[in-house]
């Protein structure tokens, strides 16, 4: 990262655009928030209630935040570095609970384990549903990283246990701390496993103020308590991560990691491996194809789901490329300059992955009838809503593997008369490709299974995936869900499968 260089224009610009562009919901909620009056939010804020259910969610999306910590930094560890195979197989099925809506998980526990319900169930659920937030910057990271520091340490004597504290954890440590983010974020905003496990946190009771009596101005008070909560989360995390990750030295292109394969960790990683994936991926593949076996009260048509599928890819894959458009310049900013401009623009982003999905749709459904009425219930708006809530996705992946490329090269590109702009283009972005893929295909993932804003701003009569399993599940109609079901998990390896081939993870041999 630059300390002395300033912002291009050329940078700057689209970066301050992607970060107003992220706080349009602020915009909403402080609109109505005051709408009552100032002193009605502020005995909102302040009251004993408010501070409980802050409490409530504080603790489950920390004890989540460090469990996907750990469960992806190991899951990372073991597609790069246990010598395991195949390992692009494992990646997939490691990277598949990310396309499982947390809604669907919760009942696929809930239906298997009645008495699961509460914290423990919320934290098992978000837990395994979030945990590739970390483990696929981390494998990126990984796979950019000079072998040469665990080499060093391994001729000083150092143990494989030894070296991974000290050197591997250190060069993963911005792909740890910006996944663990996104993370605790997630968790803050996620309501399909809070409600399904009957967790009283703050998406559940934002919900309930909305329903009950939709009452707005009581559900944005609590909601701008929400973004405060996600802030000081942002902060901590820019003070854990430090300054900058890890960089090459030297030319920045890196040797091969030479991994020689050891029975004990191969061993480890397919059982660490095979448990998280049968908890995350089998436990609800199991329940939705028994529920096949169920008596159904609708008889569903291959057409119907065949037009779901078709609805969900291809506004999956117009916010893919939209998200990772408008956070590119962002992340691009935030690894390789520093600032309070650069920090806020990068925080800025994050705040509305704490805001429930409810929140942002509203939000965008206030701005489209004031400033874009022709957009309302139309694609265009909808794919808007869905990349403030994915902004925080890519911008996390590509700052950590941009991060993760040397400095001197654009250096020298930029002394041969190239500006910044086509140094992007041409320099950066082809070394730091795993990470922009990595975003593709989060963001795709997470498009596919994302909820309420689909639910308020598809075009009258479009069903996806979600919007299907959402409207049978809501009848407990769950022979009509296996169908919707199955065709999410599956056909969500197809996004993740790609990734696999192009982050060729089989390079560290």
């Amino acid at each position: 990262m630059s300390s002395t260089r300033r912002v291009p224009k050329s940078l700057l610009v689209p970066a301050v655009v992607s970060a107003v562009f992220s706080l349009v919901p602020i915009w909403y909620l402080l609109d109505t928030a005051v709408a009552s009056g100032l002193n009605t939010a502020l005995q909102e804020i302040f009251r004993s209630s408010t501070l409980r259910v802050v409490t409530r969610s504080v603790v489950l999306a920390a004890c989540v935040t460090a469990a996907s910590a750990v469960i992806g930094t190991i899951a990372g560890w073991a597609l790069v570095l246990s010598g395991i195979r195949p390992r692009g197989l494992l990646l997939v099925l490691l990277s598949l609970s990310l396309a499982i809506p947390s809604y669907l998980s919760a009942f696929a526990w809930i239906s298997w384990l009645p008495w699961l319900s509460g914290f423990w169930g919320a934290f098992i659920v978000l837990s395994l549903v979030s945990y590739p937030f970390v483990m696929l910057p981390v494998v990126a990271s990984l796979r950019a990283a000079d072998p040469m520091q665990e080499e060093i340490a391994r001729s000083l004597g150092r143990s494989d246990l030894s070296i991974f504290f000290s050197v591997t954890l250190g060069q993963a440590r911005t792909a740890i701390t910006g996944g663990a983010l996104l993370v605790a974020l997630y968790a803050l905003s996620d309501f399909g496993a809070v409600a399904a496990m009957r967790y009283e946190a703050f998406t559940w009771v934002i919900y309930g103020a909305y329903r009950a009596g939709f009452n707005p101005a009581r559900a944005a008070v609590l909601s701008l308590v929400l973004v405060g909560v996600a802030l000081v989360v942002t902060l901590l995390e820019s003070k854990v991560r430090g300054r900058a990750g890890a960089q090459r030295i030297g030319s920045g292109v890196s040797r091969l990691r030479s991994v020689k394969p050891k029975r004990q960790h191969q061993i480890f990683a397919w059982l660490f491996s095979m448990l998280i994936v049968g908890g995350g991926v089998g436990v609800p593949l199991a329940s939705v194809i028994s529920w096949m076996f169920r008596d159904s009260q609708t008889e569903i048509d291959n057409i119907d789901v065949i037009r779901a599928i078709v609805s969900s890819f291809e506004i999956g894959t117009f916010t893919a490329i939209a998200t990772v458009l408008v956070a590119l310049p962002v992340a691009l900013a935030a690894a390789r300059y520093s600032g309070r401009l650069v920090k806020f623009l990068e925080q800025a982003t994050y705040v509305s992955h704490a805001l429930p999905g409810i929140v942002i749709a509203i939000a965008m459904v206030f701005f489209g009838l004031r400033t874009m009425r022709a957009w309302y219930q139309e694609i265009p708006l909808l794919v808007l809503a869905q990349t403030v809530i994915f902004i925080p996705l890519a911008v996390a992946s590509m700052r950590s593997s941009i991060e993760r490329s040397t400095v001197a090269v654009e250096d020298v590109a930029r002394s041969l008369g190239t500006n910044p702009v086509t140094t992007a283009i041409r320099v950066t972005l082809p070394i730091a490709l795993p990470g922009v893929l990595a975003a593709v295909a989060l963001t795709l993932l997470s498009s596919v299974k994302e909820l309420p804003a689909t639910l308020l701003l598809r075009p009258t009569g479009t069903e996806t995936l979600a919007t299907s399993i959402w409207k049978y599940s809501a009848i407990s109609d769950y022979a009509s869900v296996a169908p919707f079901g199955i065709a999410l998990i599956l056909l969500s390896a197809v996004p993740v499968a790609v990734m696999t081939a192009t982050m060729s993870v089989g390079r560290a041999e």
